[in-house]
This record gives C-alpha cells, structure tokens and sequence, in this order.
C-alpha cells in the first residue's frame, strides 16, 4: 500500500464517515460534473483512434463476441446501471465464474483471479494497461459514473456489505479513485473499503485533481492490474 493510502487510511477509523461541507454545496455538485463532462468528452475525443484499434483486435481475436462488454453495477444510492467496458474475456464469461468462485485471490465482497483462464489475449494487454476500462467515459457522460469515486461493485457484492461497507455507496461511483492509484488489487476487500471511506470524507475538487493526474501516470504499466 502506498504512502497516501496508509495516511488516509490511519486517519479512519472504523465509524461512519461525515461526508463534510465542503462536498455537501451545489457549487462543488456542479463544478465536479462540469469536470465530468469535461474530461469525458476530451478523453473520448483524444483517444478515438486507440477505441477503433482495440475494438479490432478484439474482433479479430474472437470474431462472434461482442466490443463492448456491458455490465450491471450498483451506482450512489443503490441505484442499478450498466457500466461498459472492452470485453477482455470469452464470451461465455459469466457462466464460467461459478467454477472459479473457489480460487478467488481476494479477501471479502469481490472476485479477482490473476491468472485468470477466462481473459482472451486482447484481454490480458488492455487490463494491464487498464485500457478495458475507458468506454466508462460514456457512463460518466450519461452521469452514471463519475470521473473520481469509489468503483461500483456487483449486485451479488451488495447483497454481502454489511452497513458500514455500504457506506461506499453514499456517492457517484467512479472510474478511478483512491483505491485504484494507491493499492488496486494489493489489498483485500476491508482495506479498500477504508479507502474509499476516506476520499468520501475528504473528497474535493483539488483531491480529485490529484487522483486523475496520477492515474495518467499509472495508465499504462499498472503492475497490480489483472
């Protein structure tokens, strides 16, 4: 776990969060969704060209599957929504899981395999470099998701948080966030959580600066991506 994960994390104990001033006034809602739509269209715009080329690939690997890989994910509040990614799995993905629930590599409310047998080869290179991910820039546009926010889990997830870990769905999830740019996978279900805990109490426009900027950093390379 990295530096800012440890400080935000020993500054959190284990109660409910106060979701502070600051990130209660309409001048910060709409400044944060100015920098939603912002980023979004920007990020879409830029890398176009990269959409195209990984969308072939993938087709070119397995011909019948689909692009996009669309998902339901449990948003702020509860609230249910499809979340989009490259699909970086065989298309028969889901059915497969049950099979691998035993050989789960983390800890609590989520499944992560490294070596997982279900990514295609496409699928092991845009997760590494965590490419996969970026057709949630239409799920921040729609205002499902955010730029910056706790990541949203599984309904099957959910259904195992106990009230203190629902507490991550107090905000708009994100496609990155505290968790993400200081552990990723390097830490089980409950250190994450806290994470998350603590950019809700915390959470402003300059963090969520700080976050997008070194999540750039960590785009391409991310050795606890899988």
């Amino acid at each position: 776990m990295s530096e800012l994960a440890k400080e935000r994390t020993a500054q959190s104990p284990h109660k409910h969060v106060n979701v502070g001033l600051e990130t209660s006034t309409s001048t910060y809602k709409i400044s944060k969704r100015l920098l939603d739509i912002t980023g979004a269209l920007f990020g879409i715009i830029i890398l176009s060209l990269l959409f195209i080329l990984v969308a072939l690939a993938i087709k070119l690997e397995d011909p019948k599957g689909p692009v996009f890989f669309a998902q339901i994910r449990v948003g702020k509040n509860g609230q249910e929504f499809k979340m989009y990614k490259f699909r970086s799995m065989v298309s028969d993905a889901e059915e497969r899981l049950k099979e691998l629930l035993s050989l789960n590599e983390v800890s609590g409310a989520m499944f992560k395999m490294k070596n997982d047998p279900r990514i295609t080869k496409t699928g092991k290179l845009i997760r590494k470099t965590s490419i996969d991910e970026l057709p949630q820039l239409i799920n921040v546009l729609k205002g499902e998701m955010s730029l910056v926010g706790p990541r949203p889990p599984l309904p099957r997830e959910v259904e195992l948080y106990s009230d203190y870990d629902k507490q991550r769905l107090l905000v708009t999830p994100g496609c990155t966030g505290l968790w993400q740019v200081s552990a990723r996978n390097s830490v089980g279900f409950s250190e994450m959580v806290e994470l998350d805990l603590a950019y809700i109490r915390e959470r402003s426009l300059s963090f969520d600066f700080k976050i997008i900027i070194k999540t750039i950093l960590l785009l391409f390379g991310s050795k606890n991506a899988y």
